[in-house]
């Protein structure tokens, strides 16, 4: 069952966006769960900075800042920087949900994704920097990264705008391929996964992305023959590619 959060009155806003953090983080405090940090310590989040607060809550803070994020932009987008810069790892995915396309420039952009040490933080993050002008270009730009999570983002961030971005045509999502071929032999976990998700992603966008997905993925088998991170890339991407699901979606579009 989803977790009520009572929306809090217009008069309880505080003057200072950093009293609405702070008063947020608090929130998120009283809820913190160290059997549900332990949890996640098993699927590969930091326990640094983590309170274990279900996402039903975070969640359900979002729909309370909802009104305050349309009415007062400006405001909003300074409570998600207090949120992010206090290092809690509940707060920083509140401050992605929060923070307001529009206002975020690609320095905040650089600056938030370098601070990640965590895949869910990660993924989240993607969803916001996929509504900004420059999305595209920080996708390319990340992906070619060392850092692990700095990679991550830029693959995660090609998924986001396969699924959102509806006014994209095929041709700027193909472009996203050859960046997978390229970093198809990276076997760090985290990153090996965002490759694949993004290949599968940009395949089930459309029958023309889904060709060129398929080609794609063919040619990293031929590419990388000894690099079990590539065999694993593109035969997971053709399981799905090629399952009867995908198939029909993908004719049903054309």
């Amino acid at each position: 069952m989803a977790t009520r959060v009572a929306a809090a009155p217009a008069a309880a806003v505080p003057e200072q966006p950093d009293a609405l953090a702070a008063a947020l983080l608090r929130r998120l405090e009283e809820r913190s769960d160290p059997a549900n940090v332990a949890g996640m310590a098993r699927y590969g989040i930091s326990a640094d900075g983590t309170l274990g607060v279900p996402m039903t809550v975070l969640r359900g803070l979002q729909r309370e800042l909802r009104p305050l994020r349309r009415e007062r932009p400006a405001y909003a987008h300074e409570v998600a920087a207090a949120l992010w810069a206090s290092g809690c790892h509940e707060a920083r995915i509140l401050a992605a949900l929060v923070d307001v396309p529009a206002l975020v420039t690609p320095a905040q952009a650089d600056a938030w994704v370098r601070d990640l040490d965590s895949w869910d933080t990660c993924d989240q993050l993607q969803g916001l920097f996929a509504s900004t002008p420059f999305a595209y270009d920080k996708a390319v730009e990340w992906a070619g990264a060392e850092e692990v999570f700095v990679k991550r983002a830029g693959f995660v961030l090609m998924c986001s705008l396969a699924v959102h971005d509806k006014a994209a045509d095929d041709a700027r999502l193909v472009a996203f391929l050859p960046l997978v071929v390229r970093e198809a032999t990276d076997d760090r976990n985290l990153v090996k996964k965002a490759v694949n998700w993004a290949l599968r992603q940009v395949g089930k966008r459309s029958a023309t992305c889904h060709a060129a997905a398929v080609a794609t993925a063919e040619e990293i088998l031929r590419r990388h023959p000894a690099s079990t991170a590539a065999r694993w890339i593109a035969r997971d991407a053709l399981r799905e590619l090629r399952s009867a699901p995908v198939l029909a979606r993908v004719h049903r579009q054309r």
